[in-house]
């Protein structure tokens, strides 16, 4: 119930901002719990899995899986919105990115965030992460995290 309302929210802010589209899409309940629980079986060995649901020209929808933690990254024209469906996990923000790596699509990876804030996350939680700000999950040994990840592009980026 708490995931419906969180997606609902969700839903209502983008089309305040959507551009009229012909085709509406349902992700149901069900489908979703089934792919998350597929994902943590391939997560297992690498760490991480992931399914896109949807990608828009101003948006894309995925899960994500993580059985492990992950780099730091910053996107450049992304802003990043966690719907946490499952788990708990330490989110560092800010700081710096160690050993970082810059594509050139402007998203950087590194090993780890240095001089950070960490805060706790978990199921249920709703976490708004802005373009261009250093982040990283780190999850305790043994843990599963899960989200639904809305990746909202930059106005200039909407081609």
């Amino acid at each position: 119930m708490r995931l419906t309302l969180v997606m609902a929210m969700a839903a209502l802010t983008f089309s305040c901002c959507a551009h009229a589209q012909s085709n509406v899409e349902v992700f149901s309940g069900q489908s979703v719990t089934s792919q998350l629980t597929a994902l943590v079986q391939a997560a297992k060995g690498p760490g991480h899995s992931g399914a896109t649901l949807g990608d828009y020209k101003s948006h894309t929808i995925t899960l994500s899986v993580r059985t492990a933690s992950g780099g730091a990254e910053i996107h450049a024209h992304y802003d990043d919105i966690f719907l946490v469906t499952d788990g708990k996990a330490d989110l560092v923000t800010g700081g710096n990115v160690a050993n970082a790596k810059t594509d050139s699509e402007g998203e950087t990876r590194g090993s780890s965030i240095q001089n950070g804030k960490s805060q706790a996350i978990a199921k249920g939680d709703v976490v708004h992460i802005p373009a261009g700000t250093p982040h990283q999950l780190i999850l305790a040994p043994g843990s599963i995290y899960s989200s639904i990840v809305v990746k909202v592009r930059e106005a200039s980026e909407q081609h």
